[in-house]
């Protein structure tokens, strides 16, 4: 994905063969905002910046629940197929395995710490 394409996802408008619009608001039954705007836009930028969106040469294709494709979009508030599946392969490529360390980090602090009480 081009920088301009990844901007056009952020923005939502058109890119190629699909609609990308992003929509936000809060759903009707939990409140709860449909799409993290800045999230995609992070995420996408960090994938960009990182050199993970450089070329569209692969073709990733699989059957899925529509279910969870839908249900993907409606929190994202991504449209199209393609763009949805490059910000969940991007969020996957940019984990930063924070709970993992955390984890691996329990009741491992050095002695001579002062804590302060």
């Amino acid at each position: 994905m081009s920088k301009s394409a990844a901007k056009a996802v952020r923005a939502g408008t058109k890119t190629g063969g699909g609609s990308s619009k992003v929509v936000l608001g809060r759903d009707a039954h939990t409140g709860r905002f449909r799409a993290r705007e800045e999230r995609v836009e992070s995420v996408m930028e960090a994938a960009e910046r990182s050199g993970l969106l450089t070329e569209k040469s692969s073709r990733i294709a699989g059957r899925v629940s529509p279910a969870l494709v839908e249900e993907a979009k409606r929190r994202t508030g991504i449209k199209a197929d393609t763009d949805l599946i490059a910000f969940a392969l991007a969020n996957v490529a940019l984990e930063d395995n924070f709970a993992e360390a955390f984890k691996d980090a329990r009741a491992k602090i050095d002695r001579d710490v002062k804590l302060g009480f």
